[in-house]
């Protein structure tokens, strides 16, 4: 299983040409980060703090606490759902909040991360 951290940049609304429905179009993108301590070869225990701590520092961006760096922002999923499929996801998500999007066994699962709130 892969766990990345991801924050909602964009939703916008818009209408299936083909069937008329109302849709949403959610633009996700990972935040990296280039130069900060990496836990290799740490215990489960390093790697739970760490993630918290890179958790904690995107909800200080998001809140306009502390500045984004523009360059650590990668594209990594946009979604075209429409209004039932969005209900679907069972996570309602809002723009400039953070997410763990986990892939496992051919499904993606949206989740809030824990330890923020």
């Amino acid at each position: 299983m892969v766990v990345v951290l991801v924050k909602v940049q964009r939703i916008t609304s818009y209408t299936d040409p083909e069937t008329l429905r109302p849709g949403k179009i959610i633009e996700l993108v990972e935040v990296r980060r280039g130069s900060g301590f990496q836990a290799v070869g740490m215990g489960e225990e390093s790697v739970m703090v760490q993630r918290m701590l890179q958790t904690a520092m995107l909800q200080l961006q998001s809140m306009g606490l502390m500045p984004v760096s523009r360059e650590n922002l990668f594209p990594k999923i946009i979604l075209y759902v429409t209004e039932q499929e969005y209900d679907m996801l069972n996570v309602k998500l809002e723009v400039n909040e953070v997410y763990e999007v986990s892939f496992n066994d051919g499904s993606i699962v949206f989740k809030r991360p824990q330890g923020i709130g």
